[in-house]
């Protein structure tokens, strides 16, 4: 694995940010869109996203150049849901497989645990084995399976939920 860190993520990340975005757009399905995003648009999501709370993590090499990013946002809009979040987790193509999934994933584990998180949810493709085996390896569970809810590269997709509850048996606030 390349020799990294991990921090907050700055506007001057979008330029990076928005390469490994749309490389997922346009190869895998990982993302269930099909249109690219400009730098500006990936600029104002960073500063909607530290501006609302939610941590947006950075992998960087020794040249702090952006290697993936990591983040969360509300699972739903209504208030009892408040405590459950939705995560993504993207590595730039080169160095997918190198661990700095894990890593992301691990950072924002800490992230959500600190804010008192209590349900973080991931929604993926069900054919997407790698993503799905580094979520149960960080303890999060299968729950749910939507067939074709999704449609991309011109196939029906299957989206897998699994999630992972952070702190069980705590009281509901």
């Amino acid at each position: 694995m390349t020799r990294m860190s991990i921090r907050t993520a700055t506007e001057a990340d979008a330029p990076r940010i928005t390469e490994i975005y749309n490389d997922a757009v346009a190869h895998t399905t990982a993302i269930w869109n099909d249109t690219v995003v400009s730098e500006e648009n990936r600029r104002l999501w960073i500063r909607e996203r530290l501006a609302a709370g939610f941590p947006l993590l950075v992998a960087v090499d020794e040249d702090d150049d952006v290697l993936g990013y990591a983040t969360y946002g509300p699972w739903r809009p209504h208030d009892g849901y408040r405590h459950t979040v939705e995560h993504s987790v993207y590595v730039r193509g080169d160095q997918r497989g190198a661990g700095l999934g894990r890593a992301l994933m691990e950072a924002l584990l800490e992230a959500a645990r600190a804010q008192g998180i209590h349900v973080l949810v991931a929604g993926i493709d069900a054919e997407n084995a790698g993503s799905i085996a580094l979520h149960e390896k960080l303890g999060f569970e299968r729950t749910g399976l939507l067939p074709q809810v999704g449609v991309k590269f011109g196939r029906w997709l299957d989206l897998a939920f699994l999630q992972l509850t952070l702190d069980p048996g705590a009281p509901a606030r």
